[in-house]
């Protein structure tokens, strides 16, 4: 997607809710003084190798904030089912990559210069195993299959195919299959105009065991079955296209009858605004169940990422959360998931789990079995002055590669080649 074609417990103390969420980032990311390795650094502290920081972090660091010394950085989310269990599948917040097949060093087609922009930086089986539960994949008619291609005006070229979509498809039932209480979900922006074509394509993929039946899903805003149910039924799997005629022809949900969307790319990410898309109903819509956030700029450059998910970020949810009649998403898109500036899209939803879960101000916070509100002490990282000046970004959790600029061809050449194309999207 060049941006994207792609009711939960109600919050009545906004400004309380946005507060919260800022508090995390306008502090200064920091690591402690005391010296730290083999393991033992923890967020925000300093680091020189991938190896001085705990599980679930990576050694990094974000420029684009003027912060060039390293510290430990999440990687990994939190898996709100593994603390707060048996809700409905609406009232929990989910990390999702935007493009997730778009991918930094992803093997061009043979004789080929791909030109295109990238997303992500590691494979979507990685994506998966860091915490992302949510895909948005671009399908198109190509080379007489069905392909992932980022491109333009509803065709697929040779120089911005990726691959067949069969592959990443595969990748999503070896994780269901490994990880029986996993549930994913799928966002197709759909260009496929073959009959049958994504029956064929999830059938083929051996994905049709864990569908979730659009009969079951919720059509006038009411809750959805809880996630204990969905994983005993085995429907782990849920699919939406941007294609309205696929679910009566085909039984793939029609993404804006179930959602709400906010606007994608750079209209997304204006401070202090958040309109909602154009196929989408209002975003304060009550009528569907679930609200999708999009939070990613129009053009995306990797070495600034780690600036957008930082006290922007916050600012948006709190903005889209009043936009969209004090509800939280439940679905939170980003580029370049694991870049930030000590947290990110990790904390971010952490603190939308947190609070629409227990009442707490992070989702670590929450009791199981406890009332509503009843919150356990979490421990906060100490800022202090940075001491290690060695090291830089290394992407040590589940990166494919390392990576930590913009990739070329740079994002200049390919905004002329596709500045006028973009009013087809914008």
């Amino acid at each position: 997607m060049l941006a994207c074609f792609p009711d939960h417990r109600r919050m009545c103390r906004a400004p309380a809710i946005e507060y919260l969420f800022l508090s995390l980032f306008f502090s200064v990311l920091f690591s402690t003084s005391t010296a730290c390795s083999n393991g033992n650094c923890q967020v925000l502290e300093a680091c020189s190798a991938a190896t001085d920081c705990g599980a679930g972090l990576y050694c990094g660091n974000c420029p684009a904030l003027g912060k060039t010394q390293p510290f430990c950085t999440r990687g990994q989310a939190t898996i709100p089912t593994s603390i707060v269990n048996g809700l409905p599948f609406n009232k929990y917040s989910w990390v999702v990559t935007h493009n997730s097949f778009s991918i930094v060093d992803a093997p061009p087609l043979p004789g080929v210069q791909r030109l295109t922009f990238y997303n992500q930086e590691d494979t979507v089986t990685n994506q998966l195993r860091n915490g992302v539960r949510g895909l948005m994949l671009d399908m198109y008619d190509f080379n007489n299959d069905i392909w992932l291609c980022h491109s333009f005006r509803g065709q697929c070229f040779n120089f911005t195919a990726f691959q067949p979509a069969i592959n990443t498809l595969k990748e999503v039932e070896a994780f269901l299959s490994e990880n029986p209480t996993e549930i994913v979900t799928i966002i197709i922006e759909d260009y496929v105009q073959a009959p049958k074509g994504l029956t064929n394509l999830f059938t083929n993929a051996g994905l049709g065991k864990y569908w979730f039946p659009v009969s079951k899903m919720p059509k006038k805003g009411e809750d959805w079955p809880t996630v204990t149910e969905m994983v005993q039924d085995n429907h782990r799997l849920l699919v939406f296209t941007s294609a309205t005629s696929k679910e009566a022809d085909e039984g793939i949900a029609y993404q804006w009858k179930y959602m709400v969307e906010n606007e994608a790319g750079d209209p997304g990410v204006v401070r202090g605004s958040c309109p909602k898309r154009k196929e989408s109903k209002p975003l304060n819509s009550r009528s569907a169940s679930l609200f999708f956030q999009n939070y990613f700029p129009t053009i995306p450059v990797q070495s600034e990422a780690c600036k957008e998910h930082s006290t922007p970020l916050a600012e948006m949810v709190g903005t889209c959360y009043k936009a969209a009649g004090n509800s939280m998403p439940n679905f939170l898109a980003v580029n370049f998931y694991m870049r930030s500036d000590g947290g990110g899209v990790f904390d971010a939803t952490d603190r939308i789990n947190g609070q629409t879960l227990c009442g707490c101000s992070t989702v670590t916070a929450c009791q199981a079995g406890a009332p509503f509100g009843s919150c356990k002490n979490v421990t906060v990282p100490n800022p202090s002055p940075l001491t290690n000046t060695a090291g830089s970004f290394t992407g040590s959790v589940q990166f494919s590669r390392s990576a930590s600029t913009a990739h070329s061809p740079s994002c200049f050449i390919l905004f002329l080649f596709y500045l006028p194309l973009m009013a087809v999207f914008f």
